[in-house]
């Protein structure tokens, strides 16, 4: 698909001009003709530098776009209109654009979801998969609100995530902050007045902390050499396959962050699972779009062993329970709802359930380690405001001995 710019005018010799993608000149001309407009002249467009972070398109875009399509298709509009309407109405420039390609798609003779798929940064293979089903189904406006429902959902735990594992990490980066001010600025001070008490021996804490400062002063370079390092090792980790399953797998067993994110894990498997089976996504499908979604690569590597085992003739609970990633009541209750026809019903309710606890999950959390983190924090900052403190402490006592 290319750009091209078009000139031509209407039955009542009205001028017009735009822009439109589509395969070649011919099928600008021919598509022109079928809205009424004789073509004049048509040229490829020049190439377009656009620079976006990430995708330039939103959840909240997302899910503005889904609840609004959803309506207009159930009050009966063409599919070609709502995406015209919805591209015009768009406050986000970057999203317009892509609507008005998937508009085009659409009129070229494109299905929605393979107009949808040919943008995979912004509509992911759950979105298109869905979108399909209910295209098939012919229920698209149900797909589509419960799309809307889903990805709100999916928000809500991104947000709980992020401030699961955001607040410890600030704190660290404050901690950090206020010690290298301390032995930059604050520690050399100490150490001229010190050296003012000609004779005077200083304790040891206070050797150690000043020849820290002089240390980091002198030599910082080794310092951040070091932290690059580390963060170096941790990134080449994360890219390697093995590295980042070991990493994830460390992330879930890590005190009190672990089992929260171990929870939120469950909710966001059990939530899409349900939404693709109630939408009619056959079970290999679901658990394939289950999997690249689920962002750890341990559930990633459980899901995908159930999903061979169900390709083998197996049930889904027996394969899910091996894995020792969903705790034995999510097991269970999936095992009830195979039994009983009613699984897409029972995944819901385990994804409420989990959504709620995630919320106790992270409450708590942030509680119990605000107490650790304040301990942290007096123990290095204090400990440094100590150790720089003590000649004075003893001046003193000496003094009052005297």
């Amino acid at each position: 698909m290319a750009k091209f710019k078009w000139e031509g005018t209407t039955r009542a010799g009205e001028l017009r001009r735009g822009t439109m993608e589509a395969a070649s000149e011919e099928a600008v001309m021919s598509r022109l003709r079928a809205d009424q407009i004789t073509p004049r002249k048509v040229s490829r467009a020049a190439r377009e530098i656009n620079i976006t972070l990430g995708t330039g398109v939103g959840e909240k875009d997302l899910v503005v776009f889904t609840r609004q399509l959803a309506t207009m298709i159930d009050a009966g509009l063409p599919l070609v209109q709502c995406l015209d309407i919805l591209a015009s109405q768009s406050e986000n420039p970057h999203f317009a654009k892509i609507l008005q390609s998937v508009k085009s798609s659409v009129e070229a003779g494109a299905t929605f979801s393979d107009a949808l798929r040919r943008h995979p940064r912004v509509f992911d293979e759950l979105y298109v998969n869905l979108i399909h089903a209910g295209e098939v189904g012919g229920i698209l406006d149900t797909i589509l609100n419960r799309l809307g429902t889903y990805i709100e959902k999916a928000q809500k735990l991104k947000r709980q995530l992020k401030s699961a594992l955001i607040y410890p990490a600030v704190v660290m980066t404050v901690a950090v902050g206020v010690v290298v001010v301390m032995l930059t600025w604050v520690i050399p001070v100490f150490e001229g007045m010190y050296a003012e008490f000609e004779g005077a021996a200083l304790p040891k804490p206070t050797q150690f902390v000043i020849g820290l400062s002089n240390s980091f002063a002198s030599q910082w370079f080794i310092f951040a050499g070091v932290l690059a390092a580390i963060v170096g090792a941790v990134v080449m980790i994360n890219r390697n396959p093995r590295g980042k399953l070991m990493l994830h797998r460390l992330l879930l067993r890590i005190p009190v962050i672990g089992p929260v994110l171990r929870k939120i894990v469950v909710a966001r498997f059990t939530r899409t699972l349900g939404t693709l089976l109630t939408s009619g996504v056959p079970i290999l499908d679901s658990l394939e779009i289950c999997a690249k979604t689920s962002g750890n690569k341990v559930v990633e590597a459980a899901i995908m062993n159930a999903r061979a085992r169900i390709a083998e003739g197996k049930d889904l609970a027996g394969p899910l329970g091996e894995g020792g990633v969903f705790p034995p009541m999510v097991v269970q209750m999936i095992g009830v709802g195979e039994q009983t026809g009613a699984m897409d019903q029972m995944l819901q309710k385990i994804a409420d359930f989990y959504e709620d606890e995630v919320d106790v999950a992270v409450a708590a959390m942030t509680k119990l380690i605000e107490p650790f983190m304040m301990v942290f924090l007096g123990v290095v900052i204090g400990g440094l405001i100590v150790a720089m403190y003590l000649p004075i402490f003893e001046l003193a006592g000496n003094i009052n001995v005297d």
